[in-house]
């Protein structure tokens, strides 16, 4: 249905059409990035059931070794031997741009590259289920980070798709049919009032054409 408020002009009319080939284009476009967007995002949710499955298994296999280390050992030896861990981790954080989505990257360090320098303990006095849960532990954590990238990308990408999805529907239901009916309103119109000049001007040259053959046929009677 046309506004109320567009004025039938030749000006608006160029206007309404501009506003429908933008609208036309942004349509498009919009879609394209929704459905890639949809397209990434169905890829990080399978990444992410992956991740989640490789990551709850390794905790429960840490968890697993501690009981086991724990039934072993008094609480005091284990106390002592995780109270000053050796390795250190030094997290950096990033972002990458992803279809207008910034989403989080996460590197991580560690103090020495030596990956088995991470026990804090002699092992002497320890049980190899400690070392088992501390390896368990250690193994999950970039797992465990990228966990964490994913599922914070997931949300992020989610949004976006919503929102994106609110003006494709918006183009699509709301602006582009306006438009097309203010082109149509304004056409109409225009052609009316083009119908009713060329009406006008034709009564106007009959006028003028009766007149001019009064005006002869006067010419003559005073000629005779």
């Amino acid at each position: 249905m046309a506004s109320t408020q567009v004025n039938p002009t030749r000006m608006e009319l160029t206007k309404q059409k501009k506003k429908l080939v933008t609208a036309v284009r942004g349509h498009k476009l919009l879609k394209d990035k929704r459905d890639e967007l949809m397209r990434q995002f169905l890829d990080l949710v399978r990444e992410n059931m992956e991740l989640r499955k490789k990551v709850e298994a390794g905790i429960r296999s840490a968890n697993t070794n501690f009981v086991i280390a724990k039934a072993g050992m008094s609480e005091e030896t284990l106390n002592t031997a995780l109270m000053a861990p050796k390795q250190e981790v030094y997290l950096e954080t990033g972002k990458k741009n992803v279809m207008s989505v910034d989403i989080p990257v996460f590197e991580y360090k560690t103090r020495t590259p030596d990956a088995n320098d991470i026990y804090s303990y002699g092992f002497a006095f320890t049980s190899s289920d400690l070392d088992g849960a501390v390896k368990s532990l250690a193994d999950i954590l970039p797992d465990m980070l990228r966990l964490a990238e994913v599922e914070k990308a997931c949300q992020l990408m989610a949004s976006e798709i919503e929102k994106t999805r609110r003006r494709v529907n918006a183009l699509e239901h709301v602006i582009i049919p306006e438009a097309r009916a203010n082109i149509k309103y304004i056409t109409m119109k225009l052609d009316e009032n083009e119908r009713s000049t060329q009406i006008r001007l034709m009564k106007v040259k009959d006028m003028m054409l009766e007149e001019a053959h009064h005006y002869k046929e006067r010419e003559a009677e005073r000629g005779a």
